[in-house]
């Protein structure tokens, strides 16, 4: 199927690993111009750029600043910008229960998890609604409306997230901008599966091994297995592109039939 995506000029946050390197791809494999924002360039990332019109952007979106600085470089890169993948984010397991939870922990998940991605379409806005066209897709998560005391701090940013992208799209819509999320469910990428991922943490503490702990995750949907970062990024393209041009306001879920009720 033709998404009509070639030529337009993206900005991706998180571009250098899991879900936001195969977003980032996807886009390029579509001839889509992507501007891919991450902390650090990985050899991934930079071998991706060799190939296909990626330009990465080092750059710290947990800061004021950052966002903004990768959208401003992204714009002059491409002379504008058609499309926003807000992605970058991060997890850490609360195993002390809510009490260990301090300020400082709560205002580093909700930076990270929700206000880099407020700040990234505060900045990239004008440059949509100057061409009357555009998509915002943003990576939110089933724990926006499947609360986890595991990862209290993180679920709330994500279920704020997704609110705001919600009210979002009711402004922007008359004005050409569609705005909509993509709620995952466990994903196969190092946020889960890495060496200091959530089923390593979890595993540590209890004293276990981490493949038990994938196990009884992926256990828990109907397809008893993990979601592919690359089917991710499949749903993230249709909802990017001009075939869903009357897609607003929705959410997506992909998690393997995790959520078991309506």
């Amino acid at each position: 199927m033709e998404l009509r995506l070639s030529g337009k000029a993206a900005v991706v946050t998180g571009a250098s690993m899991g879900i936001g390197l195969a977003i980032t791809r996807a886009l390029a494999e579509e001839g889509v111009r992507v501007a891919a924002g991450a902390r650090h360039v990985t050899e991934e990332l930079a071998r991706l750029a060799e190939k296909f019109p990626v330009h990465p952007v080092a750059v710290d979106l947990g800061t004021v600043d950052g966002p903004a600085e990768l959208v401003a470089e992204a714009a002059a890169e491409f002379g504008g910008l058609d499309i926003l993948v807000n992605n970058v984010g991060a997890v850490r397991p609360r195993l002390g229960g809510f009490l260990s939870v301090t300020d400082e922990d709560w205002m580093a998940a909700l930076n990270l998890n929700f206000l880099s991605a407020v700040r990234a379409t505060r900045a990239v806005l004008p440059h949509l609604l100057e061409r009357g066209a555009g998509s915002i897709v943003t990576v939110a998560s089933v724990n926006s409306f499947l609360p986890d005391p595991l990862v209290i701090d993180y679920s709330a940013a994500k279920a704020a997230l997704a609110n705001f992208s919600k009210s979002l799209s009711k402004e922007v819509g008359p004005r050409g901008i569609r705005v909509n999320t993509v709620s995952p469910g466990p994903v196969a990428t190092d946020l889960w599966l890495g060496a200091d991922g959530v089923a390593a943490t979890v595993a540590s503490a209890a004293g276990g091994e981490p493949g038990d702990v994938v196990d009884q995750a992926a256990g828990g949907s109907v397809t008893g297995r993990f979601t592919r970062p690359e089917e991710v990024a499949d749903l993230v393209l249709m909802l990017a592109g001009e075939r869903t041009g009357n897609v607003t306001g929705a959410d997506f879920v992909i998690d393997g039939g995790l959520i078991t009720t309506l």
